[in-house]
């Protein structure tokens, strides 16, 4: 049987194209010199299929970052071992995610640095990515706990600022070319979830 044609294929596998071209784009490329032209050619598509999915790069990168974003979180919960204690499972986690960042340095470093520079629309992509992170934080910590407390306002908020922590952390490995150390990271941020849910205690 013979390959199908563009026209022949489904569009949503048209989008999953598009984004492995963007990924591999600026992995060779970077951001700022891949072109509309660069993906449509990996992805072996027209410009017109291009813009029947996207409006632009920009629109293209985000749906790549939230794409790579969500398989991050979904290996996260994957990793997640119920036998262990949430001290544990924090650090499991964590491990299991820093390794699958690390796994694709040029594209973690366009993922994580060229996503501040697409204005809003880029800022609140990364706070949606941020906020699943912030729930599975509060879902892995306070697991027994009643849904009052799960729910409560100060505890969304303070597993918001594990998460920003996590990232600075990760942007300074990235600064520091120590991409392929940043397993390493996991005993502070495993620190800095513990002190927060300490403090949370306290004022509880």
């Amino acid at each position: 049987m013979s390959k199908p044609t563009e026209a022949q294929e489904p569009l949503p596998e048209h989008r999953q194209r598009l984004l492995e071209a963007m990924s591999h784009a600026v992995a060779g490329k970077g951001y700022a010199d891949t072109t509309i032209n660069d993906i449509a050619a990996l992805a072996r598509v027209s410009k017109r299929t291009f813009y029947e999915h996207f409006g632009g790069k920009a629109q293209c990168l985000i749906a790549l970052y939230e794409a790579a974003s969500h398989q991050a979180i979904k290996v996260l919960r994957q990793s997640l071992d119920p036998r262990q204690d949430w001290h544990g499972q924090v650090e499991q986690t964590l491990r299991a995610y820093f390794e699958t960042l690390a796994s694709n340095p040029v594209l973690l470093r366009t993922l994580f640095i060229e996503i501040l520079g697409l204005g809003t629309e880029g800022l609140a992509a990364r706070r949606r990515v941020n906020r699943a992170l912030a729930d599975l934080i509060v879902e892995v910590v306070y697991a027994g706990q009643p849904k009052r407390v799960r729910s409560d306002p100060l505890v969304a908020d303070m597993a918001m600022g594990i998460v920003g922590g996590i990232n600075e952390l990760v942007l300074q490995a990235i600064e520091a070319d120590r991409v392929d150390r940043l397993a390493e990271l996991t005993a502070p941020a495993s620190r800095l979830v513990r002190a927060v849910t300490k403090v949370l205690e306290e004022l509880s």
